[in-house]
């Protein structure tokens, strides 16, 4: 019996070349970088939504795969990682990181 399973979403390189390993028959098409860009903002949600769900070793592959589509949002931008993350250190050494821990829950102001 054949069997059908739609996905319409984006997927990582080599994902069609494993479902032909496994037997499988993948229909792909090359996204526009608008469709593009809007499968990868999809994508980071779907991601963030897991890393909620996630714990221990599990969390860590979903923040890996976060990693992986900032990675690609950057690149959209014309930016790589490491441009990320260099700005993250000086946004930390500016206006500091989260480690401390603290809960901001009012302001008084004049």
């Amino acid at each position: 019996m054949i069997m059908e399973k739609v996905y319409n979403k984006l997927v990582r390189d080599n994902i069609p070349e494993i479902i032909k390993g496994n037997g499988g028959e993948p229909f792909t098409r090359i996204l526009d970088d608008k469709e593009y860009k809007k499968e990868l903002e999809k994508k980071l949600n779907e991601e963030y939504h897991e890393v909620l769900e996630a714990t221990g070793k599990e969390r860590v592959e979903e923040l890996a795969d976060m990693i992986e589509i900032i990675s690609s949002l950057a690149q959209l931008e014309n930016s790589t990682l490491d441009e990320v993350i260099e700005v993250a250190k000086k946004k930390a050494q500016k206006r500091g990181a989260f480690k401390d821990k603290i809960y901001l829950e009012k302001v008084i102001e004049d």
